[in-house]
Parts: structure tokens; C-alpha cells; sequence
């Protein structure tokens, strides 16, 4: 609907960095709110918890937030320490994929 909006006010057919971005922002919005629901499924299937789809998620959230961040308005430090989250959450991941799986 958004997406709609912009296109129909003049001028028309054109999209600004700030509108693609806000769109691509709601998009993945909605993708990380169905990983959650999937995440949320599949603990209540299992009654456990799987950490390698919640730090995937957690690792999407803070993809968008990186995508959709302006950085003409936040702080060098605040580039700094999303950037020393995404490798800790990288190499989070990287851990629990590379654990062996347990067999049932």
C-alpha cells in the first residue's frame, strides 16, 4: 500500500532512496514476523527450543536495522557497535551450525 502511495503522488513513477528503503524496511518486517511465528511453531511442536532459527532471526532483524539505518543521523559509535553485533551474532551462528547435531 505504501509502495502504491508513493507511485500515484507526483511526480509520479518515482521512487526516492528514503521511499525504497522504507519499503524494503516493512518487507523485511514482515519477513522477520513470519520467522517468528515459524519460530514459535516449531517450539510448540517440539517444546524445545532451536537456537540455530532464533540467532537466523535475530540475525535478520539486525540486517534490517543495518539496511534501514540513516547514517547522516546516528553516531560513529553507534555504526561501531552494530557492527561488532552482527559479527558476534555471525559468529554465534557460525558455532551452533558447525555443533554436531544430536541423534534421536
Amino acid at each position: 500500500w505504501t509502495l502504491y502511495q508513493k507511485l500515484i503522488t507526483p511526480p509520479l513513477f518515482i521512487l526516492t532512496i528514503s521511499d525504497m528503503l522504507a519499503t524494503f524496511g516493512a518487507f523485511m518486517a514482515v519477513l522477520i514476523a513470519i520467522e517468528i511465528l515459524i519460530n514459535i511453531t516449531v517450539y510448540l511442536r517440539d517444546d524445545v527450543i532451536h537456537v540455530k532459527i532464533v540467532m537466523a532471526t535475530a540475525l535478520m532483524a539486525v540486517a534490517r536495522k543495518v539496511i534501514i539505518l540513516d547514517y547522516k543521523e546516528v553516531q560513529p559509535e553507534y555504526v561501531y557497535a552494530t557492527a561488532v553485533l552482527v559479527f558476534a551474532m555471525s559468529v554465534g551462528y557460525w558455532v551452533v551450525h558447525k555443533l554436531p547435531e544430536k541423534s534421536q
